[in-house]
């Protein structure tokens, strides 16, 4: 039975990964207080919602990263926290961060206009991949494989107006299998791991990679822990290339889908989810 404990939910849309875990939330019986982040306001001398802790689930990279800091304001803690949503949600930090800690990633270079874009293709080398720095499920990617090309799509992006495509988030193109791997970290624990294989560049599962489980040896484990620290920890799914020098981490999602997870693995995920939640919530 309930004793109390008010759980938060701030979503977007009801999708599998968030009827596990409202189900993981009712076999515990924890009260669960369901936030739509199109419909709920934050005022700023009192909360509008009551809840002991709550999980982030929206969609939207910015929605989270307002309503987790105004959820802190109040004095409710969020999984995952502010700085986490962050730093973890945009490219061009979690890259400075995972240098700082020492965390393998392919080379990367960043650049503020149109021109410094075609010289930080050339610094990376081509083919080099384009990429927003805020962004999911593979959009906006581009493969570059020469100047013409560069000057195309830095020029597309250019017309597109927007204040996130005036930054140039250039990667290198890692040669590697026809797959990358993900790595579901929860706190401490490294709780499952999938391997994701396309014939396309890209094997977001939502792009239609396949998926299967993946066995976690003790590097793995070892390299995504670090990389889940490095973002400051809580909820995250650390994906790595294994490029020709080892294993390298390309991107931590904070608010990571789970469904092609549970079904390569099996595992528990919105349960794993939910006690961490609830343990933030308690501390």
């Amino acid at each position: 039975m309930s004793d109390g404990f008010r759980l938060g939910v701030f979503y977007t849309i009801v999708r599998p990964e968030e009827k596990w875990i409202l189900a993981a939330a009712e076999s515990r019986g924890l009260a669960v207080v369901r936030i739509d982040d199109g419909e709920v306001t934050f005022g700023l001398d009192r909360p509008d919602v009551t809840a002991d802790v709550v999980l982030n689930r929206s969609v939207s990279h910015t929605r989270s990263l307002y309503a987790t800091r105004c959820f802190a304001h109040y004095g409710i803690p969020t999984v995952n926290a502010p700085d986490v949503v962050e730093v973890a949600g945009d490219k061009v930090l979690a890259s400075l961060r995972l240098a700082e800690r020492g965390v393998p990633t392919p080379k990367t270079v960043i650049a503020l206009s149109p021109e410094a874009a075609l010289k930080a293709l050339e610094r990376v080398g081509y083919p080099a991949v384009l990429k927003p720095a805020v962004g999911s499920w593979g959009r906006l990617m581009a493969k570059v494989r020469s100047p013409e090309e560069a000057e195309q799509i830095i020029e597309h992006k250019s017309a597109l107006g927007a204040p996130i495509h005036s930054v140039f988030y250039v990667q290198e193109f890692v040669p590697k299998p026809e797959r990358d791997l993900r790595v579901f970290v929860v706190g401490d624990r490294v709780v499952a791991g999938m391997v994701r294989r396309s014939s396309d560049w890209r094997t977001n599962a939502a792009r239609g990679g396949t998926t299967e489980a993946l066995p976690i040896s003790e590097e793995l484990a070892e390299l995504s822990r670090r990389a889940a620290e490095a973002m400051g920890g809580g909820v995250l799914a650390v994906d790595l290339m294994e490029s020709p020098q080892g294993l390298v981490v390309h991107e931590v999602n904070p608010t990571p889908e789970f469904k092609a997870l549970t079904a390569a693995t099996g595992a528990d995920v919105a349960g794993a989810i939910v006690d961490y939640t609830v343990g933030v919530g308690r501390r």
